[in-house]
Formats: C-alpha cells, sequence, structure tokens
C-alpha cells in the first residue's frame, strides 16, 4: 500500500468520539466489511475465494475493503513463493474478531430469523459454497465421490452444481459447470427447504422422510449423509468455528 492510501485511509472522516465502539466501528461498520472478515475466518485467503463468499460485491470494492483491513492491521497480505498473486492472512487482531462475528451470527439467526430465509435472502450459489466449505469429505465412506446437487426452482443457469472428491485427498472441490464424471449421489430439493436444512431450521431427516429433499444414487452414500453433510456451522452455535476441510471451485 502506497503512502498516499495510508494518508487518505487515516484522514477519512469518523464519528469524533473516542469511545471503543466508536473507533471499532469506523473500521468494522462498512457494508460488506464483516462479511469479508467472515470470508477469511472461515479459511478463504485467496482473492477469488473470498469473492465467492460475497458474490453481490464488485472486485474494485472487495480490493478497497482488503486495503483498509490492511491498513488497520487486521489483516497481511503475503506474496506465494513461485506463484503469481498473492494471499491474505489474518493477522492477531483480525483472528481476535472470530468471537465477535460468531456471536453477531448467533444473534442474527435467533433474532432476525424473519428475514433469513426471505427469497431476496437465498442464493443459491452461494449455499453451495458454503456446503463445500463445511461438508466433511474425510468421513466419505468412499475414497472418491461425485454428489450432483440440483436446486429445481431457481434460473437454469444457477440449476446444477457438483461435489468432487478426489481419491486419497479429504478435499472437496466444487464445480459450476458438469465435470464429466459419473455421478455417485443426487440431491434434488427447492432453495429455501435446502437452506433451511442447511442452517439448522429444518431436521434433515424431516426433509428426507417428505421428499422435499431427495438423494438418490449410492446406498453408502446415503445411509452416511448425516456423517459428512457438515451443516452451517451456526446450525450448531455452541461451536461456530469447526475445522475447515481446504477444496477448490472448478469453472
Amino acid at each position: 500500500m502506497t503512502d498516499s492510501e495510508n494518508e487518505v485511509l487515516t484522514r477519512k472522516s469518523g464519528y469524533g468520539q473516542f469511545c471503543p465502539v466508536s473507533i471499532a466501528a469506523e473500521v468494522l461498520a462498512e457494508k460488506w466489511t464483516l462479511l469479508v472478515l467472515r470470508e477469511l475466518l472461515a479459511g478463504s485467503s485467496r482473492f477469488n475465494d473470498i469473492q465467492r463468499g460475497v458474490p453481490l460485491m464488485s472486485a474494485t470494492l472487495l480490493s478497497q475493503r482488503l486495503r483498509t483491513l490492511e491498513h488497520w492491521g487486521l489483516i497481511e497480505r503475503i506474496q506465494e513463493p513461485g506463484a503469481r498473486g498473492h494471499s491474505y492472512c489474518l493477522t492477531e487482531a483480525g483472528m481476535a474478531l472470530g468471537p465477535i462475528i460468531d456471536n453477531i451470527g448467533v444473534w442474527g439467526l435467533k433474532y432476525m430469523r424473519q428475514t433469513t430465509f426471505a427469497d431476496q435472502n437465498l442464493d443459491p450459489s452461494l449455499l453451495m459454497w458454503d456446503m463445500r466449505r463445511w461438508i466433511r469429505p474425510e468421513s466419505f465412506p468412499c475414497d472418491r465421490a461425485v454428489i450432483m446437487i440440483t436446486v429445481i426452482d431457481v434460473q437454469k443457469r444457477m440449476r446444477n452444481y457438483w461435489l468432487v472428491k478426489d481419491t486419497d485427498e479429504a478435499v472437496l472441490d466444487l464445480c459450476l459447470e458438469d465435470p464429466g464424471f459419473d455421478v455417485d449421489l443426487t440431491i434434488t430439493s427447492d432453495i429455501e427447504t435446502l437452506t433451511r436444512v442447511w442452517m439448522g431450521d429444518m431436521p434433515l431427516d424431516s426433509a428426507l422422510r417428505n421428499r422435499t429433499i431427495q438423494c438418490e444414487g449410492s446406498a453408502v452414500l446415503r445411509m452416511s449423509v448425516y456423517d459428512w453433510i457438515g451443516l452451517n456451522p451456526f446450525a450448531h452455535p455452541s461451536s461456530v468455528r469447526p475445522k475447515i476441510t481446504p477444496g477448490r471451485v472448478r469453472v
């Protein structure tokens, strides 16, 4: 970051109060900032991965927010050896925000539930990215698996997704186009039901029993779904920061 950029950020008008809440809000209360931090805390470190967690945020604005977080010492930009580009790493100050952001999420799920599942907040691409992040591929009963998820009530271009676990890797990749592999398990549902189950608002066994979620294919994957499905950490607010599994997006 250049000296002139640092000067602009430092001179930015604030609330004009010495209160620590005011000082913190000057850094954290800008639109998108908490969501960018959420993505970093959830394990995203590359620009494109962070952006997939905030798909409605422009690349320009994301770059600005990352520069701001770097300026205030919440993240560090790290050049990756032998690779183009860089990654972002939370500093001690950034990591310290983890419990705060977790508690904001728990509060939102408890007291803002009436808007959590509103139509305008149901994004299948974001849901798939979140599922890829928290599903436990190490709990799959097979070394290699391809799971196709079909969301029946969204635009055609956002309807099908593939989760791929490669042989001998505890890694799950998200494919936005058909990777050309045989599908072992197909999960079909509408966006609201899938989101409610993922967020712990509806039990998975209820959705399977009434067939609002349908699983077809490999018997061992169907029988073990409760072991590997993972669920969003806010579905279990007493433990909102489980171990994150790495993965990639294949476009």
